[in-house]
C-alpha cells in the first residue's frame, strides 16, 4: 500500500487518481491547509473507488496510527507549504512545517520498515546563476525559505539514505505544474490570490480577475517575459508512479528532472491559452519581481535514459484542461 501525503492538495490528488488506474493500493493524509474535502468526493466519482483516507497533519504523533493499521510499502510525500512569495514572509513557518514534518515521516518509515519514498523536489533547489537548461548535478541553493527548505530537505533524505542504506530515494525535481485531469472535475484551485501563472490567466478568463500582471517585460528573453518549463500535472503524475516503479525494480535512489525539457514565455502561455478559451486576456506589463529570473527549464536527459519516460501533453493541451477545468468550476471546488 502507498501512503500518500498531501494527498488532496493539486498535484497529490492528480497522482492518486493516477495510482488507483494504475491498480495501486492508496490511503491517504492531508490536514486540508491548502485543499478541499470535496477532492474526496471527485476522487471517488474519477475512480469509482472509495478513497482511503486520514485527515491528519504529517508532523502530527497520530500518523503512527496509519503507519500501525495499514501495510504500507512506499511512501509519496507531497505535504508541504510551497508558496515561493509567502515563505520569504513567513520563513519559520516553512522551516517548521516542511522539515519537521518529513523528520517525523521518516522515523515511522524506520520503525516500520518502509523503504521506498518518492520526494516531492522542486526547480527551486537549482541556484539562481546556473546556466539554463537546469542539470541534476548543478549547483544548489535558493532565493526563498520554500526553496532553501526542499534543498534541506534533500539533505536530510540524503544523510538518512547514509544511516539507513535500506532507504532509496526518488527525488523528483520539478518545474511548473499546470492543467487538469481531463475530465474537469479536480485541478488546481488555490486560496486567494493564485501565485502561479496558470490559475491567474484561467481566473481573468473566468472573470474572477481583472487583468493578469506581467512581472516584466524587458527580459533577455524571445518577447521579453519570462520563460519556464511547463509540465501537464497528469505528466508529473505518471512521473512519480514511474519513480515508484523503479525504485522498486532497481532498488536504487535517483535524482531527476520532471520538465518538458524546454522553456515557453509568459506571452507565448498566455496567447494558447486565448486559443484554448476562446477569450481575450487582459494583461498589464509591471515591474519585475525581487528574485526572479529570465529563464528556468529543465534538461530531461537523465530522466529519459534512467525512468524511459517521458511527458506526452503539449502546452495547448495544458491550456486546454486547464480552461475546462476552471470553467466548469468558475470559484474551484466550491463552484
Amino acid at each position: 500500500m502507498i501512503l500518500l501525503t498531501g494527498a488532496t492538495g493539486y498535484i497529490g490528488s492528480h497522482t492518486w487518481v493516477e495510482l488507483l488506474a494504475r491498480g495501486y493500493k492508496v490511503v491517504g493524509v492531508d490536514n486540508f491547509s491548502n485543499s478541499n474535502p470535496l477532492v474526496l468526493k471527485r476522487i471517488k466519482s474519477l475512480t469509482q473507488m472509495e478513497p482511503i483516507f486520514h485527515e491528519l497533519d504529517v508532523g502530527n504523533p497520530n500518523l503512527l496510527d496509519v503507519f500501525e493499521k495499514y501495510p504500507i510499502t512506499a511512501v509519496i510525500h507531497f505535504a508541504a507549504l510551497k508558496a515561493v512569495g509567502e515563505s520569504v514572509q513567513k520563513p519559520v513557518e516553512y522551516y517548521q512545517n516542511n522539515l519537521l514534518g518529513l523528520l517525523n515521516l521518516l522515523k515511522l518509515c524506520r520503525s516500520h520498515g518502509v523503504h521506498q519514498f518518492v520526494f516531492s523536489s522542486s526547480a527551486t533547489v537549482y541556484h539562481p546563476e546556473n546556466p539554463v537548461p537546469y542539470q541534476e548535478n548543478m549547483r544548489l541553493g535558493s532565493g526563498s525559505p520554500y526553496g532553501w527548505s526542499k534543498v534541506m530537505s534533500e539533505q536530510i533524505l540524503r544523510d538518512f539514505e547514509m544511516a539507513y542504506p535500506a532507504l532509496k530515494v526518488a527525488y523528483l525535481r520539478y518545474f511548473n505544474p499546470v492543467g487538469a485531469h481531463e475530465s474537469g472535475m479536480i485541478g488546481e484551485d488555490p486560496r486567494g490570490i493564485p501565485n502561479n501563472l496558470m490559475p491567474y490567466i484561467s481566473q481573468v478568463a473566468v472573470g474572477k480577475r481583472d487583468y493578469l500582471s506581467v512581472y516584466g517585460g524587458d527580459w533577455p528573453t524571445i518577447d521579453g517575459t519570462g520563460v519556464r518549463d511547463y509540465i501537464h500535472v497528469m505528466d508529473l503524475a505518471e512521473g512519480h508512479v514511474v519513480a515508484l516503479q523503479y525504485l522498486a525494480e532497481k532498488q536504487q535512489s535517483i535524482t531527476v528532472n520532471l520538465g518538458v525539457g524546454q522553456g515557453t514565455s509568459v506571452l507565448q502561455l498566455l496567447s494558447a491559452f486565448e486559443i484554448a478559451s476562446g477569450r481575450k486576456i487582459p494583461y498589464r506589463v509591471v515591474d519585475r519581481r525581487a528574485g526572479d529570473i529570465a529563464e528556468c527549464y529543465a534538461d530531461v536527459t537523465l530522466t529519459h535514459q534512467l525512468l524511459n519516460w517521458k511527458t506526452k501533453r503539449s502546452i495547448d493541451q495544458m491550456c486546454l484542461d486547464a480552461w475546462r477545468w476552471q470553467s466548469k468550476n468558475p470559484n474551484g471546488y466550491e463552484s
